[in-house]
């Protein structure tokens, strides 16, 4: 995609579709009606058919350390379901392809290496006809050579890109599903940290590690195959079982001392995630953290989890220096002189065939054909045993590879169980939900947090026009009964009644939440440009939208609607809450849970903002611990917070909710009083500071 192009995504009928605009040029028509210059591009959603086939493929971990084990066989076979879902994908026919590059590049390297002991037979030889024509070979052979080792680097690299992009849109069909998982997996308990070192960097790794071991243990096991085979030829029945007698003692040299490197790997990946999850907490929290002044105390946090990383990572560093140096000692010198020794056999126990060169006349005729054999079968082998031993290196270095990979593997099919499990589970295991479009009614309702009784038996029954108001202090649970009523938590018993389409039912918090894009996509969230023209939207819509919202001079303050801006750095407390309120005007749902939205909006704008929604045919619900707010609702709620879940429903304009009233008023009128007594206390310390 070219620099300056704009592109959007939006769920049409279970697929996901990306809208692209070819370059800066805005159409003509500035309310967007015209969208005959989208480019579609169609990204196929994953069937719920498909996550039901699966479910059984993914129960919950147990708790094994990783590790090369049955667990871990079983946790990549499942995920290789999703990554390999046929014979005939793309990520398949890669496979193969990348599986025929690695046999070429085998049997390329048999073709070398006798072309090698040709060309020094040659020589030896003074067979100059000879050498010229194996010279021309060679350069004929670094073709097909050279071509088949960067085929072999790209394919492994776009293996890893397409295990990637399968794994990650299965996984964000999961993630982002209706069923909540982004919501719910924070407190499943299950992945012990923050979801996006698991779903980002995890995955990466996975992909990396699985496309880069299987070119690392295809190929050096073909190499050892067919290597050993033609050896055999030359080396005999002895040197034969001699090459399988190094193979064996070297593996289990090499795992007796190779350390436990999955479980390693698992460690690191939680320790960069705790890491990586601390820096950007500072990111989104930072003017909170500014006003306390508490960077020191966050870089002392930071400080410690960094340092509990590094101290993980140089241990690895150190268990690798005995492991390595062992493996190397093995592999590179063990290898080698057991490849002299095994070349030693043809000489000394074996007669030399003879090679049928011409050399010259005379009694030494038989000696130089003997020579040149020799120098030939020895070039040729010893090009095979280097070889053999590179591939034996190789194989024998898989086995850490295979222990990361073992890590990796546990820490994505933790993610995928996980997800999995939440996606089986419903959202109200013991209450029954009843779809009703007309009104919002909790009967016999339970409402709790972990380990405490929140409100008990709670009775309400809000039809459309009777705005509710939710009073108490604060942790009494009132923005817990507005998770129920949003589906996000479930009850502990009795039957909850609310329209069923999620749209119809807004929760406006009290910190709105502002998107990646433009200033329109502010206001039309969670739509997306598409779907805004799609449902008939124009921009004059829009901005009527934000006159009502008192935000209508952003248009020019912040460059028109189409700018893109960090928004939640650029818009002032009350302008977010406003611009909530604004996302509310447009959707205009039935019912709207207002949760202490407007606490940073002045009052004369909250009480135009409460009517407008009001005159819009919106039910409120607000919750809110002001009572000045009463009197734009018809009943009352309070929630006692007594301890025994007690709570009391009244109509507005009783003499309760005056006595509440009045009792505010009260309050503000005995600061007011004080104001005088404040101000004499102003100059007094004005006077002793000389000012």
């Amino acid at each position: 995609m070219r620099r300056g192009t704009r592109c959007c995504l939006c769920l049409h009928g279970g697929e996901w579709r990306g809208y692209v605009h070819p370059g800066n040029q805005e159409p003509a028509n500035s309310a967007y009606a015209d969208v005959a210059w989208l480019l579609q591009v169609t990204v196929q959603q994953t069937p719920e058919s498909v996550f039901r086939a699966h479910r059984a493929l993914f129960p919950l971990p147990g708790s094994t350390a990783p590790g090369l084990n049955r667990a871990f066989l079983a946790q990549l076979r499942a995920i290789l379901r999703i990554i390999l879902p046929h014979y005939f994908s793309k990520e398949a026919l890669m496979l193969a392809l990348h599986s025929a590059f690695l046999v070429m590049r085998t049997v390329l390297s048999v073709a070398v290496a006798r072309l090698d002991g040709r060309l020094v037979r040659d020589l030896v030889s003074a067979d100059a006809k000879g050498f010229l024509k194996g010279l021309g070979l060679w350069f004929a052979l670094a073709v097909p050579s050279t071509y088949t080792n960067s085929m072999l680097r790209y394919l492994q690299s776009e293996l890893s890109l397409a295990f990637r992009t399968r794994l990650t849109r299965y996984t964000h069909d999961l993630y982002l599903s209706p069923a909540l998982e982004y919501y719910r997996l924070i407190d499943s308990g299950y992945l012990g940290g923050p979801a996006d070192q698991y779903i980002t960097n995890d995955v990466q790794r996975f992909c990396d590690a699985l496309s880069a071991l299987y070119g690392n243990l295809l190929k050096p096991t073909l190499d050892m195959i067919i290597f050993t085979t033609q050896l055999s030829r030359s080396l005999g029945g002895l040197g034969t079982v001699g090459l399988f007698a190094n193979y064996f003692f070297t593996g289990y040299i090499l795992r007796r001392v190779t350390p436990a490197f999955g479980k390693l790997a698992a460690v690191e990946a939680r320790l960069e995630g705790e890491y990586r999850a601390g820096v950007g907490r500072i990111g989104r929290e930072s003017e909170e953290i500014a006003f306390y002044g508490g960077g020191l105390r966050e870089k002392s946090i930071l400080a410690r989890a960094y340092k509990r990383l590094i101290s993980h990572v140089n241990s690895i560093y150190k268990i690798r220096i005995a492991y390595e140096w062992t493996e190397d000692y093995v592999i590179k010198y063990l290898w080698s002189a057991a490849g002299y020794l095994l070349m030693s056999i043809p000489v000394f126990l074996m007669p030399t065939r003879s090679v049928g060169v011409q050399a010259p006349g005379g009694p030494g005729e038989k000696v130089w054909d003997q020579v040149a054999g020799r120098t030939e079968s020895y070039i040729s082998n010893r090009r095979l045993l280097l070889s053999l031993a590179d591939a034996g290196g190789r194989l024998m270095y898989s086995n850490k590879d295979l222990a990361e990979l073992a890590g990796y593997t546990s820490r994505v099919y933790t993610l995928l169980s996980t997800l999995h499990h939440l996606h089986a589970t419903p959202l109200s295991l013991t209450s029954h939900l009843t779809a009703n479009p007309d009104r919002i009614a909790l009967t016999e309702v339970n409402v709790a947090a972990p380990g405490q009784l929140l409100v008990k038996d709670l009775n309400l029954v809000v039809e459309r026009g009777e705005h509710t108001c939710i009073v108490g202090a604060n942790g009494v649970g009132k923005t817990a009964i507005a998770r129920v009523v949003a589906g996000l938590w479930e009850a502990e018993e009795g039957e909850v009644e609310r329209p069923l389409e999620r749209e119809e039912v807004m929760v406006v918090p009290q910190r709105a939440y502002l998107t990646a894009g433009s200033l329109r996509d502010q206001v039309i969230y969670p739509w997306a440009y598409p779907e805004f023209v799609a449902h008939g939207g124009t921009d004059a819509e829009l901005q009527l939208v934000l006159r009502d919202a008192h935000l209508e001079y952003l248009l020019e303050r912040e460059g028109g609607w189409d700018t893109v801006k960090e928004w939640k750095d650029v818009l002032s407390g009350g302008e977010k809450q406003r611009m909530g309120m604004a996302r509310m005007f447009y959707h205009r749902p039935t019912f709207a849970i207002l949760d202490e939205c407007t606490s940073a909006v002045s009052t004369d704008v909250e009480s135009h903002l409460y009517n407008h929604a009001k005159a819009l045919g919106i039910t409120i619900l607000t919750i809110s611990t002001r009572p000045a707010l009463i009197k734009y609702h018809t009943r009352l709620l309070k929630i006692l917070g007594d301890g025994r879940g007690g709570w009391e429903l009244s109509k507005v304009g009783t003499e309760e909710a005056r006595m509440e009233v009045d009792r505010e008023i009260g309050e503000l009128e005995h600061r007011l009083g004080e104001v005088g007594q404040w101000e004499g206390r102003l100059e007094e310390i004005k006077g002793e500071l000389g000012m």
